[in-house]
């Protein structure tokens, strides 16, 4: 692995997290890594909710059965899409643009010292309605995912996933 990309081999999901508050200068931090991301024609469809209180964070938690650690961790995000914002308003475009905006927040996070795990919403209709009547989200506003987020308890150790089956010169 290139040292020079640590900080991508770094990412990885934890979901375990010490009872430490993120403070705000690094919430800005990591929303604004997570916006700088690219989008189809930047129409920056993505919205991000910030969940500060334990309380919200364990409902949206209870929603997404894979997301325990949501409402143990101290800081959690939902990341939504904009339906009247995206590309030509295509779901794909919105998609796309807010999975490059997931995995900035992502490597934000790795790089600042942060463990953080991502919680599929989309395209799960129960998480989907869950999720939207939690926070009060518009009718045109699609929670796409959510982020667990926090001081890991542990750090595991950078790694990369490279299968070189997985890689196709010029053709299949």
């Amino acid at each position: 692995m290139n040292p020079d990309l640590d900080f991508v081999f770094a990412r990885r999901s934890v979901r375990a997290y010490r009872d430490q508050p993120v403070p705000e200068a690094r919430v800005r931090d990591l929303l604004e890594a997570a916006m700088a991301a690219p989008s189809a024609v930047c129409k920056d469809p993505w919205h991000f909710v910030v969940l500060r209180e334990q309380r919200t964070r364990q409902l949206v938690a209870e929603c997404l059965p894979n997301g325990k650690m949501l409402g143990q961790a101290p800081l959690g995000f939902v990341i939504c899409g904009d339906t009247q914002a995206a590309h030509d308003g295509e779901l794909s475009y919105l998609l796309q643009d807010c999975s490059a905006a997931v995995e900035n927040l992502l490597l934000a996070a790795a790089a600042l010292g942060l463990g953080a795990c991502w919680l599929g919403v989309h395209p799960r209709a129960d998480r989907i309605r869950n999720v939207s009547e939690i926070l009060n989200l518009p009718d045109h506003i699609l929670p796409i995912a959510a982020v667990a987020m926090g001081w890991p308890t542990q750090a595991p150790s950078p790694r990369t996933r490279f299968r070189e089956e997985a890689v196709h010169n010029e053709c299949w």
